[in-house]
């Protein structure tokens, strides 16, 4: 990628927002410093935009839609494949700057441009699969039919764990079903996907069909909800922010699509394989420091295992190393602030306090290349309750909080105790507990015998406070099209 959506100075990069197909600094000229979690250093700055940058993104965006929405559905699929090819061709250059601003280790940052071009390349080619219905109709000579039609002007937010496939989950179905977006970055980690708007030129996405601006919440952000330009917001984050947008854009009854916060029960049952339990368990729960909505968050055992999982379970996460990300051996990067890592450390000591024992972990890791940064040492806690917090809340961090169950009912009611409905393990080989599991886990994803991770074609939704609407597959493409229902009425 060249230099035209960037500066030098200092040794930091200062990167502009993508509006109108052009690079822009915010109105006001102010600027947001975006620190590195390895060592606390700024190594960017983005602008700060406001509620005028909004506007004119918004603005730009509407001039842009109904030329889009009127591109035949194959050629937007064409050019948002370019754009998928060109996320790829730059694979390396966008997963350092990931590792940079997030934290997160080389491997999966380059993992996460690969998901990142999947999630712009599958709509793309679904693109000549879209599809409305014609029903039969009471009178006669006559036809029902029922069109799906773009909403028009998109927002797209995302949350600061994967702040590039977040982004591109949202961008490719909305682009490729006609709709033009506005793509908010967080303010922590906005970089990676400023990055995509040189790449978006390149493609031959037409000037306003997609915009990347950065700002505040409370200014910029809150504009994007509430303009009466918008149509849908899709959003990807906590469920305090969540329901404060559901809030902002009930006012003009905006649509509204969130993925929002999980508290995954990781459940093994007495005839679960052990083996693939842990090997599950410690990737899944560790995965980008633990910094997933869908890791597990809370692990019910059962008795006739529980020693055997927990004895290997503790000895896989001590071998767990923790250090620079860039460094292939490295299997736990920094967290991506010090207001995560603190509230991690105040979550393991409450629990501590309420008698939870520390099997593994439980303190910030020492040694001088710690002394900088924010880091944290995978923690694995027993005796845990379910009225605990590490038990209730959503802990965005390498902590594995441990229960005993004697049952598969007393696991289900554990588990189905919480206001989050996003994600679930369960580890068994009884196929009628399966079937069961499949009507009685109030979630909206569940991973049976298996670790953590979806599939472009599958669909990824939240139940409860983990969200409305979903992404992904055809029907995360659904959502964002509206139905147009015509009578057609040809008698004479």
């Amino acid at each position: 990628m060249s230099l035209s959506m960037k500066t030098t100075s200092g040794g930091i990069d200062n990167y502009r927002m993508f509006i109108n197909g052009e690079f822009k600094d915010s109105v006001s000229g102010e600027t947001i410093n975006v620190e590195s979690p390895t060592n606390e250093e700024v190594i960017y700055t983005v602008p700060k935009g406001n509620t005028e940058d909004a506007i004119l993104a918004l603005e730009t965006a509407q001039a842009a839609q109904k030329a889009w929405a009127a591109t035949p559905a194959v050629k937007r699929g064409e050019i948002l494949a370019k754009f998928a090819d060109l996320i790829r061709e730059n694979r390396e250059e966008l997963a350092t700057i990931l590792v940079r601003e997030m934290g997160k280790t080389y491997s999966l940052a380059l993992g996460e441009v690969d998901v990142s071009a999947d999630f712009i390349n599958f709509p793309a080619q679904a693109a000549r699969r879209l599809e409305g219905d014609i029903l039969p109709s009471d009178l006669p000579n006559e036809h029902i039919m029922i069109h799906k039609v773009p909403y028009g002007v998109t927002v797209g937010i995302a949350a600061w764990n994967f702040p590039l496939a977040l982004s591109c989950r949202k961008i490719g179905p909305a682009l490729t079903t006609g709709n033009v977006m506005v793509v908010k970055p967080p303010s922590v980690t906005p970089v990676a996907v400023l990055a995509l708007g040189e790449l978006a030129l390149k493609a031959g996405i037409p000037p306003g069909v997609l915009n990347l601006v950065t700002g505040g919440g409370s200014t910029m952000g809150e504009e994007l909800v509430t303009n009466k330009i918008t149509r849908l917001v899709t959003m990807t984050g906590s469920t305090p922010t969540g329901q404060e947008i559901f809030r902002k854009a009930a006012e003009r009854l905006t649509a509204v699509r969130l993925e929002l916060g999980g508290k995954a029960p990781f459940i093994l049952l007495s005839d679960g394989d052990v083996d693939k339990a842990v090997e599950a368990a410690v990737v899944s729960r560790h995965l980008n420091s633990g910094q997933v909505c869908t890791c597990p968050e809370r692990f019910y055992i059962h008795d006739a295992v529980y020693d055997e999982f927990l004895s290997k379970y503790c000895e896989a996460v001590s071998k767990l190393t923790i250090g620079d990300p860039m460094d292939e051996s490295t299997d736990i990067g920094p967290k991506v602030n010090a207001h995560e890592t603190t509230q991690l450390e105040k979550v393991v000591n409450a629990a501590v306090e309420a008698g939870a024992k520390v099997a593994v972990g439980g303190k910030r890791p020492e040694g001088q290349q710690f002394e900088k940064g924010h880091w944290y040492e995978p923690t694995v806690l027993t005796e845990c309750t379910n009225d605990m917090a590490v038990m209730r809340d959503e802990v965005f961090g390498v902590v594995s909080p441990i229960m005993r169950v004697s049952s598969y009912d007393e696991a289900l009611e554990l588990a189905n105790d919480s206001d989050f409905g996003l994600a679930a393990f369960l580890f068994t080989r009884d196929m009628r507990l399966i079937q069961r599991a499949v009507l009685e886990l109030e979630f909206g994803e569940i991973y049976v015998n298996r670790p953590m991770g979806e599939q472009r074609q599958g669909f990824h939704n939240g139940h409860k406070l983990s969200g409305t609407g979903g992404e992904d597959g055809k029907y995360g493409m659904d959502n964002y099209l509206e139905k147009k229902t015509m009578y057609v009425n040809f008698s004479e």
